[in-house]
């Protein structure tokens, strides 16, 4: 990408307040924070029930600084439809209307109304933060769950389930601008937040986003779990911009290159300890396979 941020030109400003209710080590504090340094102050959210909610807190003591609308689990792209029309009646074009919402209420409960939003082309950004189960209610497995994994709802030999791609499935409707982040690279993520930015129509960006309670890790390895999951090339950074796809940063330098095993990755989280040989195996053949074709 051009222009890309770094550490030293990263702006300062600060849109959420030092204290909130994360768990320790928390993938989505990092993305939160950092996307909405992004937005900017001009912004509404719509976010529907989801860890987010709870790392918001409630009003007046929310750790937002900006101003946010609670929805149904069911209808956020719906909601930030209504948000856009408001804002087109009042004649304030110029705020960004962010959806942000998990993996469970976007891949699952709200594909639905996402799905409706991007056919008509809605005004909105889109932003899924993927910690791969439905954690705010106790880590059950939603539609993102990686085959094998292991959660409150398929306690003995994991997720039977290979992971839906949702960005696949929001890039068929042909919108202007699909992308994936990571909270492990999380300049990446505010660099493609701000091009979202500057784009008109239906925009998504869906973020990696490690867990440490729901995927069994230290919380000092979040960073450190994100970047395996990108270095063995299980998840991909890239962008998708009018039909356009390229991969971007810690992805792009890895094409040509040896990719670490993904047993790297599995062997860091307790969620993976039912992998057998197989579906390893399986999984290292589908991630060759794809690195082969880019």
């Amino acid at each position: 990408m051009e222009n890309q941020t770094t550490i030293l030109n990263l702006t300062e400003e600060e849109f959420v307040h030092p204290g909130n209710r994360a768990c320790s080590g928390c993938g989505l504090s990092i993305v939160y924070r950092i996307g909405l340094k992004a937005l900017g102050k001009n912004t509404i959210l719509v976010v529907p029930p989801s860890c987010l909610t709870v790392l918001q807190g409630l009003y007046p003591v929310a750790s937002t600084k900006l101003p946010c609308v609670n929805v149904t689990f069911a209808s956020t792209g719906a909601a930030a439809t209504g948000v856009r029309a408001a804002m087109r009646a009042l004649k304030k074009e110029n705020v960004n209307v962010v959806a942000w919402a998990g993996d469970g209420g976007t891949s699952d409960i709200g594909i639905q109304a996402l799905s409706g939003a991007c056919e008509r082309g809605e005004d909105i950004i889109y932003i899924c933060y993927d910690n791969e189960a439905y954690m705010n209610t106790g880590v059950q497995r939603s539609g993102t769950t990686p085959q094998g994994v292991i959660t409150t709802t398929t306690p003995i030999k994991g997720k039977l389930q290979e992971k839906k791609d949702v960005p696949s499935i929001i890039a068929a409707h042909g919108i202007g601008y699909v992308a994936t982040a990571s909270a492990a690279y999380p300049l990446d993520f505010y660099d493609k937040v701000r091009k979202a930015t500057t784009i008109s129509g239906p925009r998504y960006i869906h973020v990696h986003t490690p867990c440490p309670p729901g995927w069994s890790f230290e919380t000092r390895y979040t960073i450190k779990v994100g970047k395996l999951a990108v270095q063995t090339g299980l998840f991909d950074l890239y962008e998708i911009e009018n039909g356009e796809f390229r991969l971007t940063g810690a992805s792009k330098n890895l094409v040509g290159k040896a990719r670490l095993p993904v047993t790297e990755y599995f062997k860091t989280q307790g969620r993976f300890k039912s992998l057998d040989k197989d579906i390893i195996k399986k999984v290292q053949e589908q991630v060759d396979a794809k690195w082969a074709r880019y």
